[in-house]
């Protein structure tokens, strides 16, 4: 009975099986990727792809962007509508500059911010015009008193659901843009552009009705309710939504700063932000159910301290970050991956803005073939019969194969600190700048002069570019510190410092000159030596021997 089973199995064509000891040679047979004819399945990996993602983004923020238009069209009209648009367009710019002056030192992506701005424009605008008009009604029909029903849905329900909702785009950033939000500044930044976008489609309905209802009363000019509603949302309190989700952004700038292990701290302190905002927009809308000076009681007694507190925090956070460049990056100069004299010029924003210029100038002057220099005479280009200057070598750990983008390296300047070595090439391969020998001289003249302006941008935004991975680089050592960078640290500093070491070159120079020029590095000069001969007896003025055209330290000749 046992031979049924063996026929069976030896009927069974034999199948050979692949020996690990070959797998070199199974991989080398396998075929390119576009010839596979089995590719791998994706099963729950559709949330995982940043395509998915941003197509997901769009579309929503798009679908609340065309469904709040036609809201706010509908209970304002189109001729409303238009006014208020072109009304509520102006106090934006004035926002976003602030916000974005504030975040100079390591700026974030604009594409955070314009999410925050779109998010605030059409998803919190669409969710508290929803949630607003549902409560009230339900107030209305639910107690014995609608009358007060505005009066409550203005004091309690709107500053829930409109704080809230703007508080989900800070959320938003500081889960899925963590490596982009650390710092209270990132948080007040993010925050103000949310509650920025907010304001202006709340603006276009407030001021949309106000133009409504002046055509229906017949008032036109300043005493119209269209005037007086610009005035007081545009000019008196731009910054009113701003400063309630501020506080909002603080909590979690708060909470992006603290060590990871610290969970009950990192849930805490958004909440409580939140709660605040809450309780000061309250405060804001309810000023106004208060008296005929209620309004000015609270804008005079609250909200221009809390602007001035709120100010005054984020300018300090941001001297913090600057504080923070110049304690953490003389680590990597004295590695000999910066200069000294780059932390001091990175830890002001005088000295940056300073850098960039000088690297315009300076790119422009060389393809102009001009022999002068912005960095001042210790900086000046040498001849190029004597070539380049020595190179700075690599600092400890970087590949020694690796070699600089632009090229010439550094040459010491006299006692002056490092200066450029600028050789015959220079960084963006342009030669001389020298005008070709065909065509007429005006057209010669007009490349030149297009060509100089082009690389001297390019050099500005290189020194840019510098300056934004050293800061990053800064930050990255500044959350190692604290415990908040994550597991791939040494991966990040490493990419850091390559793109630092391509715009070196470029970058390092106009950043010392920067430096020198603020005063910040100041200059060691070796102590004079001794002189030759010692100093001569005392002459009088007018005596025997006295030369006045002498040298000051050559010893006059006495007379025989």
């Amino acid at each position: 009975m046992s031979d049924g089973p063996v026929q069976q199995r030896q009927s069974q064509p034999a199948v050979p099986l692949l020996e690990e000891q070959r797998v070199g040679e199974i991989l080398a047979a396998v075929p390119e990727r576009r010839h596979w004819r089995y590719r791998p399945r994706r099963v729950g990996m559709v949330w995982r792809s940043r395509t998915f993602r941003i197509v997901a983004v769009f579309t929503v923020l798009a679908l609340c962007g065309l469904a709040i238009l036609a809201l706010v069209r509908d209970q304002t009209g189109t001729e409303g509508f238009l006014v208020g648009l072109g009304l509520a367009v102006l106090p934006v710019p004035l926002l976003m500059a602030a916000f974005r002056w504030l975040d100079r030192v390591e700026p974030a992506p604009w594409r955070n911010l314009l999410f925050a701005f779109a998010w605030g424009a059409f998803a919190a605008a669409l969710v508290a015009i929803l949630a607003n008009s549902f409560a009230t009604h339900w107030i209305a029909t639910a107690t014995a008193d609608p009358s007060h029903a505005d009066t409550l849905g203005a004091t309690v329900i709107a500053p829930v659901v409109e704080e809230s909702a703007k508080a989900a785009a800070v959320l938003l950033i500081f889960l899925f843009r963590k490596r982009e939000f650390n710092g209270i500044v990132d948080g007040v930044v993010v925050a103000g552009f949310t509650a920025s976008g907010f304001a202006f489609t709340e603006n276009i309905l407030y001021l949309g009705n106000a133009f409504g209802e002046d055509q229906q009363i017949g008032t036109s000019g300043v005493v119209s309710v269209t005037a007086a509603t610009f005035f007081v949302r545009a000019v008196m309190s731009p910054f009113a939504h701003p400063l309630f989700t501020v506080l909002t952004g603080i909590g979690f700038g708060l909470a992006a700063a603290s060590a990871r292990r610290r969970r009950i701290r990192r849930i805490a302190l958004p909440l409580s932000g939140l709660l605040l905002a809450m309780g000061m927009h309250a405060l804001w809308n309810g000023s106004a159910t208060v008296g005929p000076y209620g309004f000015y009681a609270v804008y005079g007694v609250f909200m221009v301290p809390a602007f001035g507190l709120v100010t005054w925090l984020a300018i300090w956070s941001r001297q913090r970050e600057l504080r923070a460049l110049s304690a953490e990056l003389p680590a990597y100069a004295a590695a000999g991956w910066l200069t000294p004299a780059e932390p001091l010029a990175l830890s002001s924003m005088r000295a940056r803005g300073m850098a960039r210029d000088a690297a315009r100038r300076r790119h422009s002057l060389s393809v102009r073939g001009s022999g002068t220099s912005p960095y001042g005479p210790a900086h000046a280009p040498p001849s190029p019969a004597y070539g380049p200057g020595p190179g700075h070598g690599p600092g400890p750990g970087h590949p020694q194969a690796h070699t600089p983008v632009y090229g010439a390296g550094y040459a010491p300047g006299h006692g002056q600190g490092y200066a450029p070595g600028f050789g015959t090439g220079h960084g963006y391969g342009y030669g001389t700048g020298r005008a070709p020998a065909s065509g007429s001289s005006a057209q010669a003249g007009a490349r030149t002069k297009a060509q100089a302006k082009a690389h001297g941008k390019a050099a500005a935004r290189t020194v840019a570019e510098y300056e934004s991975f050293a800061t990053s680089l800064a930050s990255l050592r500044r959350q190692a510190r604290r415990g908040t960078a994550g597991a791939d640290f040494a991966e990040r500093e490493l990419e850091l410092l390559h793109h630092l070491w391509q715009r070196r070159d470029v970058a390092a120079p106009a950043l010392t000159y920067a430096a020198q020029a603020t005063g910040r590095l100041r200059l060691h000069r070796p102590p004079p030596g001794r002189y030759a001969h010692p100093f001569p007896p005392h002459t009088p003025y007018g005596g025997p021997g006295y030369n006045p055209y002498l040298a000051p330290h050559q010893p006059p000749r006495r007379s025989q």
